[in-house]
């Protein structure tokens, strides 16, 4: 079973300060209403410290691995739910330059495995506000920021 989460929006600065935003976990707790604390190194291979937590929904803590890093444009994790299979979320933010000053910020998920029928309707409502809270979140840290 699979199934993917897509949201994306413009944001008027570039994609060096949007990836700086991005990539500063320490911050998170300041402006991010999805995912509320992240700790860890962005190298490939290294394993994370998520807590994602949408508004009005409980929270998930799980320790994904940092399977993409490509400065200014992408990073990628995937995060399993106790074993592989059972429920797996790739999880990609993109940053698409649209300009000079402007970008496009993509998130995505893609999740697989046996759980997702079940859990379709929490993805569909609480994960999917929650990409679009933090999405919104950061296009107005990194415009209020941008120089």
């Amino acid at each position: 079973m699979m199934k993917e989460l897509r949201s994306e929006i413009e944001i008027t600065a570039s994609g060096k300060r949007v990836w700086e935003i991005l990539t500063d976990f320490a911050g998170f707790p300041q402006w991010n209403p999805f995912i509320r604390r992240a700790h860890g190194n962005l190298v490939e291979g290294e394993r994370l410290d998520v807590l994602m937590q949408p508004s009005g929904a409980r929270g998930m803590t799980f320790s994904p691995t940092v399977l993409n890093v490509e400065t200014d444009r992408e990073l990628r994790w995937i995060g399993h739910l106790f074993i592989p299979g059972l429920f797996d979320g790739e999880h990609i933010f993109t940053i698409e330059p649209l300009g000079t000053g402007r970008v496009r910020f993509t998130q995505r998920e893609i999740f697989t495995g046996l759980l997702v029928p079940l859990l379709a309707l929490m993805l569909d409502t609480d994960t999917q506000r929650g990409f679009e809270e933090m999405n919104k979140a950061l296009k107005a840290r990194a415009e209020q920021t941008a120089v």
